[in-house]
């Protein structure tokens, strides 16, 4: 048996191996088909607190401060990504991470009444919103700033390289529009020194031209980026929209928020004649008050549908408009 004493850690060693860890929601809804995103700091950054130890697990400790402090009780849940947090490591002197997770809810309350906080999510990335085709944004500023920033290579193959990903990331070429792409599109904007968050970083474009498009503190845009891209890529095969939806709804509703999601539009004969063959919905009896022209029937999703759906996957129709 050891006489020596124990030495108690120095406050060195020990951040070296402390970890402090924040939850981050991405929080999204559809209202009046516009996609949202729930805000905090005046849209500055996204939901975030402390897993608690009491929790069973991350996701149920993420539920209960979430739904606190919105009120709004959570639908579909899941964990995006882990994420390093560099500038909040650099304020504690220890490593800070941001374990990131989707959550999709209600925008409005049951009065109707929208809470403080939530966001258009096209504030943040205004060159995703293909609805009406392609945004001048992207052909009047983006594409000329990308080109010129290509050219600016050090050698003939990273020049060769930056062609690509733009052709890639943009649809050029050979290539077509991918609305999943968001996080890549805006890490290659983020590395052309386009947007704020490259100022953080000492990266700044040929001409120091910034593009529109709010920015985030921390890694919060790229964060919202991830939950984006993974709703887009999730809508096409597996019945999450249903969670963004009224208890009631036209297909027109229905068509608008798959539309606002995806961030194009889709043929209106295409997506109907879809969702009808998949059984995916059915009629209330009930029509629509208060909407002009020809009156709207409503639907509900049928949830002997969604609990089958959840095992074998369905693919909405995003055919292009």
């Amino acid at each position: 048996m050891s006489n020596q004493t124990e030495t108690p850690e120095s406050p060195d060693t020990r951040d070296t191996h402390s970890v402090q860890a924040d939850l981050v929601a991405v929080l999204l809804a559809v209202t009046n088909g516009e996609p949202r995103v729930l805000t905090t700091r005046e849209g500055r950054t996204l939901p975030a607190g402390p897993f608690t130890a009491g929790h069973r697990s991350l996701q149920a400790s993420l539920r209960e401060w979430v739904e606190s402090q919105t009120h709004h009780p959570l639908g579909y849940v899941e964990q995006l990504y882990t994420f390093p947090d560099h500038e909040r490591s650099d304020a504690l002197g220890m490593r800070a991470i941001s374990i990131s997770y989707l959550g999709l809810t209600r925008e409005l309350d049951d009065s109707g009444v929208s809470q403080p906080g939530w966001q258009d999510w096209y504030r943040y990335f205004p060159w995703e919103d293909w609805r009406t085709g392609e945004p001048e944004l992207v052909t009047q500023t983006i594409l000329p700033r990308l080109r010129e920033w290509s050219r600016g290579a050090a050698d003939a193959a990273l020049k060769k390289r930056r062609t690509q990903r733009v052709a890639v990331m943009f649809g050029l070429s050979d290539n077509e529009w991918n609305e999943e792409l968001v996080l890549q599109r805006y890490e290659l904007l983020f590395e052309a020194g386009l947007v704020e968050e490259s100022r953080r970083y000492g990266i700044a474009s040929a001409r120091d031209v910034l593009l529109p498009g709010a920015d985030m503190g921390h890694d919060h845009r790229r964060i919202l980026a991830t939950g984006m891209a993974r709703l887009r890529a999730k809508i096409k095969y597996r019945p999450v929209v249903f969670e963004l939806m009224p208890p009631e709804f036209s297909l027109l509703q229905l068509q608008q928020t798959v539309e606002a999601l995806a961030g194009r539009g889709l043929h209106k004969q295409n997506f109907r004649r879809q969702i009808e063959q998949q059984a995916l919905v059915e009629e209330t009896g009930q029509i629509a008050a208060g909407t002009a022209g020809r009156p709207a029937k409503l639907y509900r999703f049928r949830r002997n549908v969604i609990l089958e759906r959840a095992m074998s996957g369905n693919k909405l129709p995003l055919a292009r408009g």
